[in-house]
């Protein structure tokens, strides 16, 4: 790995465990505009633990998933449990609904939201996406939501989806692909990489990687929402605490790439650093011009 994929990857944990330990909830107008401006209803978000949104998505895969009684559903960067929570309803108490993430922050957050909602046919495990924890073909189908754009290895990635899914199963991704080339100083910009940009490949290419995975009937298309959605949640109260392990100082020291120092302000008032950085490159620059919400679907042949 090489030195700035390190950088990164400690950046995505950093920034995503401190938005994980923050209060921004479903409770907060501009986190619920943000998940509606993807695709989720009110009767959606009203379903699920107000915890479990935190306006990180760029689309509503349940929704395109088209998930039956009694399957098994596993979501790639489950954050707070979102997708999980909402897919579990979908499958059933004879289904399953596994989420995982690489943060744990994200991971303590979804179980609290298992836990308080009463859902027993979830589960989550700490791991990275290119690695997941599973047995092989035990899937009927794989979800994610806003995440695959910032995994380092992208084809390791499809590589294990085809590895869990049954034959037949079907992959039903929200992301966020490019319609252009991004500038130099927008490639090398690191709040844009953990703000879903600067990681994420051409459309054509997200497409091919998928069908050299070994997928079939890929399908990659712009759902054409706007992405300057995300700088509803810019000023929400979001005091957040340091992810576990981590200090207080080394914290705000990361999270200074992103556009804003954790708990800044008065009283701890602050968007997260996620949201800041988000809100800062959307100042900058269109965004739209470059990056689309594409809604990705394909199937591992029988």
């Amino acid at each position: 790995m090489s030195d700035q994929t390190t950088e990164n990857v400690a950046a995505v944990k950093a920034g995503y465990g401190a938005v994980a330990a923050s209060t921004l909830s479903d409770r907060s107008h501009g986190v619920r505009a943000v998940a509606q401006a993807f695709g989720y209803d009110a009767a959606d978000l009203d379903a699920i633990p107000a915890e479990a949104n935190m306006g990180l998505s760029c689309g509503n895969p349940t929704a395109m998933a088209s998930l039956r009684p009694g399957e098994t559903v596993v979501d790639l960067g489950c954050g707070g449990g979102l997708d999980v929570f909402l897919a579990a309803g979908k499958v059933g108490p004879t289904g399953r609904a596994i989420g995982i993430d690489m943060t744990p922050e994200m991971i303590a957050r979804a179980t609290a939201g298992a836990r308080s909602g009463g859902f027993g046919n979830v589960a989550f495990h700490l791991a990275p996406i290119d690695a997941i924890p599973l047995p092989d073909a035990c899937a009927d189908c794989v979800i994610s939501n806003c995440v695959i754009n910032l995994a380092p290895d992208k084809p390791a990635v499809f590589r294990e989806i085809g590895r869990i899914l049954k034959t037949g199963g079907r992959v039903a991704l929200s992301d966020i692909a490019l319609k252009n080339p991004l500038p130099k100083d927008l490639r090398s910009n690191i709040a844009a990489y953990v703000g879903c940009i600067s990681g994420a490949v051409l459309i054509d290419v997200y497409r091919r990687q998928l069908e050299d995975a070994g997928f079939m009937d890929v399908t990659v298309v712009d759902s054409h929402a706007d992405l300057n959605a995300y700088a509803n949640v810019e000023g929400q109260s979001a005091c957040c605490s340091p992810p576990m392990g981590e200090s207080a100082g080394s914290l705000s020291r990361s999270l200074s790439v992103l556009g804003e120092p954790c708990c800044g302000g008065p009283a701890g008032a602050s968007s997260s650093g996620v949201h800041a950085g988000i809100t800062g490159l959307l100042e900058k620059y269109d965004l739209n011009s470059f990056a689309a919400s594409v809604k990705v679907f394909a199937v591992k042949p029988r």
